[in-house]
């Protein structure tokens, strides 16, 4: 690990920036110094601004992962660097895209494909308390209160802690995992012999999700996290109200739970139509002309 790379660690762990957050920004100072071939604290704004557009034009990367990168570059040159360099790169609006949901028997088969009980709880898991891939690596034994029925969150976005549902059926299979595998310090650690001891990554729980995909012939599955997205729109097709399932997904605001209206095609299918508001008798009976232009 070179002095940049540890003093940019050590200026992220700093300023508590986020795990996922922190492996972006690497990602990025890591990228423009191997297009370069040199010292990402050498480069000019010419240089930094011309790496921009290859991404934005000949690389085709989306307006997001840009906007990721352009983050990370500046917190570099800001904090680790300690020359900021001001260099122009303005993002397009990010069209809204509905968020990709399963149906409920698309996920019982999901679950079920999975190739073994450890894989079919990570699933299970993700699903029935609406977590991020993250935060279901970094769950613990002593995160599931059987008591209260309630799953803790210790390290959300943002760093934020909280509670959420712990399904009974979920419980019990829990139960059964731990009497076999006895699993510690992290209820799904990883079994890779230089990664003893800490949480799956990210990677491995995707891997885990496209396998039982692909065995439960589901497709355009999207990605892991299509398993929240699910959460949060079958509880709202139950019947629970928004800003309860704002509370367990951890969102700030509730306009971010607000989406999953869209989403759910059972809740929006209740609604009538106003033409179907009307009184058919009290509507009056003109010319039964077709002409148009009478």
């Amino acid at each position: 690990m070179s002095p940049l790379q540890k003093k940019m660690i050590k200026a992220m762990e700093l300023r508590n920036l986020a795990k996922g957050t922190q492996d972006y920004y690497l990602l990025a100072v890591k990228g423009i110094a191997r297009f370069y071939n040199q010292p990402p604290d050498t480069l000019t704004r010419q240089m930094i601004e011309d790496y921009l557009l290859y991404l934005k034009n000949d690389k085709g990367n989306t307006a997001g992962s840009c906007g990721c990168t352009v983050s990370g570059l500046r917190f570099f040159y800001r904090y680790v660097a300690e020359k900021e360099i001001s260099f122009s790169f303005s993002i397009g609006k990010k069209p809204t895209k509905l968020p990709r949901v399963l149906t409920v028997e698309q996920i019982d088969k999901l679950i079920n494909a999975a190739a073994n009980l450890k894989h079919r709880l990570i699933l299970m898991t993700t699903y029935s308390a609406g977590l991020r891939i993250r935060e279901t690596a970094e769950l613990k034994p002593e995160h599931i209160d059987s008591k209260e029925m309630l799953i803790k969150v210790e390290r959300g976005k943002g760093g934020h802690q909280r509670y959420t549902c712990l399904s009974s059926k979920l419980l019990k299979e829990l139960r059964r995992y731990y009497k076999i595998c006895r699993p510690r310090p992290y209820l799904f650690p990883s079994s890779y012999k230089d990664r003893l001891g800490q949480p799956l990554t990210n990677q491995a729980i995707r891997e885990i999700y496209h396998k039982a995909c692909k065995k439960a012939g589901i497709k355009n599955a999207a990605g892991p996290h299509t398993l929240r997205h699910s959460f949060a729109t079958h509880l709202l097709e139950a019947g629970y109200d928004i800003r309860r399932i704002q509370v367990l997904l951890g969102h700030r605001r509730l306009t971010t739970t607000m989406i999953y209206l869209h989403v759910s095609r059972k809740t929006l299918s209740k609604i009538p139509s106003p033409l179907d508001l009307f009184d058919s008798h009290s509507t009056p009976k003109g010319d039964t002309s077709d002409d148009p232009h009478d």
